[in-house]
């Protein structure tokens, strides 16, 4: 039976109840990107307090698909993709975790013209970028991926693409900065920031201040928020995405698997996750008119994979406040966690499409469904990267549903940046600056 809830999140053991008064890096947000950052400044031996107002990993960091993977990417993302797939390989061995990140390799199978245009685009950059990958026609398809419908004319497969369990990644990274001295505040919000002569100083939660000398914003979906309460406009928009669990179907095969209109992974508990490919809902909300100017090329673009839809959270987020005083609770105390309603259509015309492709899944059930709000910047490239006019203070946010793939290598990148250390990519792509016009500090 279908349960129609989320996916299992668990919080890291090592969660705690009482605040530093003081510490070097606070981090804002306790999803992939938040403790990979965390992770690495503690093993750098640097003082971080990860400030999460649910839980570790509720949102969009557990609910995502679960793909570790280069093809497919942006130019502008490629080289942060591979360097974090680097560290996605070395997790366990260094410092001593599981996180369910297998080396697979992925496949994208295509059926008509369009499909393969776009497909031997990403071939062209993976070959810059000197991937493995290999080209299949419909016979290498039928001996390469046995099952398969003979309707597909060409497929591309990354061996060096993989998987990864969402629902345990996060938290057991969060669990490897714990014990490296990172503290990891689970149940509370960060309210706002406070500065002194013009430098970040303090961060205010809701259990206390932190004085600090750098707060990272690795919000996610809620980043934007965050930020206009310091009158920073982050041009920030959520995308709601939707997966599913179904059950155990022997011979299917190991990796991840993507078409035009279906995409699965086999889970470490022996079952698959399935999400309708291609396919988004874009709820229209008062910051869709906000941005219109910014996001409307993208929507101009991507059109056939969005659905644009008006409802209750219209009026939700219409409500609510802009603007806080500090020593007042905040919107991110009154909405935890994000979980919204899964789109149960959504996921069963995943599963349609999948028994199409894959006609040994005919008989398989949804266990299980879920959505997250993916967090979607103009460029769909997020920021990474200071915050111009407020020193000690960063963004990593508007990660537009590649964050869990590419998560360890923003949070090296992150480090690197607080630090002054030599980045491990050219951070220029994911410049702040790039939104110019809106992004000027307003104090």
């Amino acid at each position: 039976m279908d349960s129609g809830q989320k996916a299992t999140t668990a919080d890291p053991q090592q969660s705690v109840t009482a605040l530093p008064s003081e510490t070097d890096v606070v981090i804002v947000g306790g999803g992939i990107i938040g403790v990979s950052t965390a992770l690495f400044l503690a093993e750098k031996g640097l003082r971080v307090c990860v400030c999460e107002k649910g839980r570790v990993a509720a949102e969009q960091s557990s609910r995502n698909w679960g793909w570790t993977r280069q093809m497919g990417r942006d130019p502008a993302e490629m080289p942060l993709a591979i360097e974090s797939l680097a560290i996605w390989r070395q997790l366990k061995q260094r410092f001593g975790i599981e996180v369910g990140y297998r080396e697979t390799g992925i496949t994208y199978l295509c059926r008509n013209a369009r499909e393969e245009e776009k497909a031997h685009g990403w071939a062209e950059i993976g070959k810059a970028h000197n991937l493995p990958q290999r080209t299949l026609g419909a016979r290498e398809i039928a001996a390469f991926l046995p099952g398969a419908a003979a309707d597909f004319t060409f497929a591309l497969h990354t061996s060096s693409d993989g998987r990864a369990e969402p629902s345990i990644a996060a938290p057991a990274i969060a669990d490897a900065a714990a014990e490296r001295g990172a503290i990891i505040a689970t149940g509370c919000a960060a309210r706002g920031i406070e500065t002194t002569g013009g430098r970040i100083s303090v961060v205010v939660t809701e259990k206390g201040p932190i004085r600090c000398m750098a707060v990272v914003v690795a919000g996610g979906a809620w980043s934007r928020l965050f930020l206009g309460n310091l009158g920073i406009a982050f041009p920030q928009l959520k995308v709601l995405s939707a997966a599913a669990r179904i059950d155990d179907v022997p011979g299917m095969p190991n990796m991840p698997v993507g078409g035009g209109d279906f995409a699965f992974r086999r889970r470490l508990d022996g079952g698959f996750t399935v999400a309708p490919r291609n396919v988004n809902i874009a709820p229209i909300v008062p910051d869709s008119f906000r941005f219109l100017p910014e996001f409307l090329p993208t929507y101009l673009r991507t059109w056939r994979e969005l659905r644009l839809r008006i409802g209750r959270q219209f009026f939700t987020e219409l409500a609510m406040p802009r603007r806080w005083a500090l020593d007042q609770p905040s919107p991110f105390e009154r909405f935890r966690v994000l979980d919204p309603v899964p789109p149960k259509p959504l996921n069963q015309k995943a599963l349609a499409a999948l028994s199409r492709a894959f006609p040994a899944f005919a008989n398989a059930r949804i266990t299980q469904s879920w959505a997250g709000m993916i967090d979607v910047t103009p460029d769909e490239i997020p920021v990474i990267d200071a915050v111009d006019g407020w020193p000690g203070l960063y963004l990593a946010s508007g990660f537009s549903g590649h964050g869990f793939g590419i998560g360890p290598g923003a949070g090296m990148l992150m480090l690197q940046l607080v630090t002054g250390d030599t980045p491990c990519v050219d951070p220029s792509p994911f410049r702040f600056s790039r939104f110019a016009s809106r992004s000027t500090p307003c104090r």
